[in-house]
């Protein structure tokens, strides 16, 4: 089957493009920014990425796949109803995808990136060959896919939009559950209808108190709890665990003073902080992009309250403006508005600002951090960083 993925570049879309052509799909895709390392990657195992022009559409396309971030309007989607060609959702397609396997599903408001990885990992150095589709690149795994032929396979599921109802698995993990897209009453709400008829082992830590410095521990058991439950030996699966690699993004190191995290709503941006903040007592400076103006409205007074409860006298936030994917977004509400409500913080105007307002002030913390969702330009700047405070 041929199928065309529009926003072909991010992280979900690119890890669905990857597991398809390995499980033999003709695939190709379409994004507004083809300078990306993950369509570099794309185009190195021969998946076809053009212009987000709707010039990738034509009678030879079976399938249409997109994301929610999909506007009704795209070029793509008006060629597609033009001809007559079906559009699905992405966890659709990925559910299809991965129908011949016993699945895996990681949900949660925070943490699956990594627990979906840890599991694989897991799993994987236990012989049981997973297949694994995450929601974050993972070193050593193809982007964000473990291309593996064993019965079981391990893959994020996206509470955001809901769409993790699309899935039927076999086994769950939902890591836990605060308000970010929806309130907290809603989000349990949508795990407990998505934990309910799974046959197989469920492992549910909503009730599990963790401090926030504790948020990789809680990881690591989840991951090790479900390996064990599928079959693993509890002592191999610890060994396994102490050998994982990380996940790209997640408190990633450029230098020994310098991360880049996905932090991007206010209890990631919370627990990123404390750990941070605990490692190093002598300050910290952060540079952070809000990920969309709709986002940054709705949660504005949470991560006003947020960030000045965790950022001390000796730290300092440097605000980068929304992260602008262009569309018909509702831009009345930009990072200036964040700003006038916090205490230690500051505006820059984009990455270069960010990364000479740290050169000229590199002595006065102790680590540098970049963080945020969507903008492929933060895990660079963390390099520059690292280059500057050397």
């Amino acid at each position: 089957m041929k199928r065309h993925l529009l926003g072909i570049g991010g992280v979900g879309m690119s890890a669905l493009a990857t597991a398809l052509k390995r499980l033999g799909d003709d695939v190709s895709g379409a994004d507004r920014n083809l300078e990306t390392a993950n369509i570099r990657f794309l185009e190195s195992i021969g998946i076809r990425c053009l212009p987000d022009d709707g010039s990738g559409v034509d009678a030879t396309v079976d399938e249409i796949v997109v994301s929610t971030a999909i506007e009704a309007d795209n070029p793509a989607l008006r060629k597609a109803g033009e001809l007559g060609i079906p559009v699905i959702h992405r966890a659709r397609a990925l559910s299809r995808a991965l129908g011949g396997y016993r699945l895996v599903a990681v949900a949660g408001t925070c943490g699956k990136s990594t627990v979906t990885a840890m599991l694989g990992h897991i799993l994987a150095e236990c012989g049981f060959d997973p297949m694994c589709v995450n929601g974050a690149n993972v070193p050593g795994w193809e982007g964000a896919v473990r291309f593996g032929k064993g019965d079981y396979a391990v893959a994020e599921v996206d509470e955001s939009d809901k769409s993790l109802v699309e899935f039927s698995p076999y086994a769950a993990i939902v890591t836990n559950a605060s308000a970010d897209h929806y309130s907290k009453l809603e989000m349990d709400a949508v795990f407990d209808a998505f934990v309910k008829d799974i046959s197989g082992p469920v492992v549910d830590a909503r009730g599990e108190v963790y401090r926030p410095q504790d948020y990789m521990r809680q990881n690591e058991s989840l991951a090790v709890r479900m390996a064990v439950l599928l079959g693993a030996d509890e002592k191999q699966a610890r060994e396994a665990m102490a050998s994982f690699g990380g996940v790209e993004r997640r408190l990633q190191r450029h230098a020994p003073n310098v991360y880049d995290d996905y932090a991007h709503n206010p209890e990631k941006l919370r627990a990123m902080w404390m750990t941070l903040a605990e490692r190093h007592p002598g300050g910290i400076c952060v540079v952070w992009r809000p990920h969309g103006y709709a986002p940054l409205r709705k949660m504005l007074d949470a991560l006003a309250a947020m960030f000045n409860e965790v950022v001390r006298p000796c730290d300092r936030l440097l605000l980068l403006p929304v992260y602008d994917a262009g569309g018909t977004a509702d831009r009345s509400v930009n990072s200036g508005e964040l700003a006038a409500k916090l205490e230690n913080a500051e505006l820059v105007a984009d990455l270069d600002d960010a990364c000479r307002w740290i050169a000229g002030r590199k002595d006065r913390f102790e680590a540098f951090v970049t963080c945020g969702a969507r903008d492929p330009g933060l895990p660079g700047l963390a390099k520059r960083i690292a280059n500057l405070v050397r």
